[in-house]
């Protein structure tokens, strides 16, 4: 397929689905898919590291931006950078020294963050070209299904590992992230897509946004004695603290209290596979509201 934009044959008042060719990785195709909902709402996703590349969205006064951090071809992405809108996995987040313990079988993983482990290691699955099982659409949403296969002890982790996730996008403005995945053997398994969310349409920083988790408990760190982002294994409420943000709250004004900012663990009290409301973010500049519902334990 060349560069020239290839769309489906659905009609533009419905959601449907745009294919370019990106490049290659490692003699392996690389494409940009956009998925478009009936009132023009795109989001644009790669089979490189199966990443969100951008998210438009319109604001109060109808006018549509990208509101996730995104860079501008699949060059800048080979080049590096901080996992924007990447799967991240086997194991999103650290694990301390490196190493784990399954069954009694210590296994050492590979030490990307100082002497920790982060993310999956060096070759996560945001730096994979994933297969494109499959687009879909119908008259309510555009569907873009993909998978990847993680052999056993890549990276340092056990067991042969399917992995298969859809984004689907519907008309009522609802990017959905279905995950499945399948082992044969024991592994530990924590996947995540790593966007970095803007709703100004990322032109101005986030500080002014609003924040809303819907958490009363969190997972402290050691800090200060270390340095290094690992929960100390104590789960505490997040009452008078600067961690509280069961209510509406401006970001910067919490920061004066956390040089260090957010980056913590928020404990949700949600049964296995009941999708919940977690977290929500507003920008009252622009009027975006996003909220984030999810059947996990925990939202970082």
């Amino acid at each position: 397929m060349n560069k020239q934009l290839k769309k489906s044959l659905n009609t533009e008042n419905c959601p449907h689905i745009t294919i370019e060719q990106w490049g290659n990785v490692n003699a392996q195709d690389v494409f940009l898919y956009t998925l478009i909902n009936s009132s023009g709402m795109e989001v644009q996703l790669t089979n490189y590291g199966c990443t969100i590349v951008s998210w438009k969205v319109p604001d109060n006064h109808g006018k549509f931006e990208n509101i996730v951090l995104g860079l501008s071809d699949l060059d800048a992405y080979l080049s590096g950078h901080p996992c924007f809108g990447n799967i991240v996995g086997r194991f999103a987040n650290r694990i301390g020294d490196a190493k784990f313990t399954l069954d009694g079988v210590v296994y050492p993983l590979s030490a990307n963050c100082g002497k920790n482990h982060i993310h999956g290691g060096n070759h996560h699955f945001g730096t994979k070209v994933w297969k494109v099982l499959r687009t879909d659409t119908n008259s309510d949403s555009a569907t873009l299904s993909l998978s990847y296969v993680s052999r056993d002890m890549e990276e340092g982790y056990p067991g042969n590992l399917i992995v298969n996730l859809d984004y689907t996008l519907d008309n009522e403005g609802c990017l959905s992230l279905n995950y499945t995945a399948a082992t044969d053997k024991s592994t530990v398994l924590n996947l995540t897509n790593h966007a970095y969310f803007n709703l100004t349409g990322c032109k101005e920083n986030v500080l002014n946004h609003r924040v809303r988790i819907y958490s009363d408990s969190y997972l402290p760190v050691n800090i200060p004695v270390d340095h290094e982002n690992i929960p100390s294994g104590v789960i505490r409420s997040v009452e008078g603290t600067p961690f509280d943000l069961r209510q509406w709250t401006t970001i910067k004004d919490r920061m004066q209290a956390l040089p260090r900012g957010f980056d913590n663990n928020y404990c949700l009290h949600s049964q296995e596979k009941t999708l919940l409301l977690a977290s929500e973010l507003f920008d009252p500049q622009s009027g975006r509201l996003l909220q984030t519902y999810t059947t996990e334990p925990a939202v970082v």
